[in-house]
């Protein structure tokens, strides 16, 4: 499953160097597949949307730091657990129980992310 921050974030940003795929980003900024990933061209979200990797897309939260879940991997490939969850100090970054997910699955996205 893809992790989510939850309305307790303080905005504190210790999250976001912490993502070795750049799916954290700070509430009201835009973000793209291709930040901080070697995804190029058109891309198939899960929604079953296409984007363009280069095209900024709309922010999933305004006011406080978020997790586009189309890059987490919870660190699937890269650390033995969510390193945003091991530093943020208000425990707020959490599994999202909308999206459970296989480690296989987490693996694949890693390797699709940094192909």
């Amino acid at each position: 499953m893809a992790i989510i921050i939850t309305d307790e974030c303080i905005n504190c940003g210790a999250c976001e160097p912490e993502c070795p795929n750049n799916a954290i980003y700070e509430g009201g900024v835009e973000w793209a597949m291709s930040d901080g990933t070697t995804v190029q061209g058109a891309f198939v979200l899960e929604t079953g949307n296409e984007v363009d990797a280069e095209a900024q897309n709309n922010p999933v939260a305004d006011d406080f730091y978020y997790i586009v879940p189309d890059k987490c991997t919870e660190c699937v490939g890269f650390h033995e657990e969510p390193q945003c969850a091991a530093v943020c100090p208000v425990d707020c970054c959490v599994p999202d129980p909308d999206r459970e997910e296989e480690e296989a699955a987490l693996l694949e996205r890693s390797k699709v992310l940094h192909a």
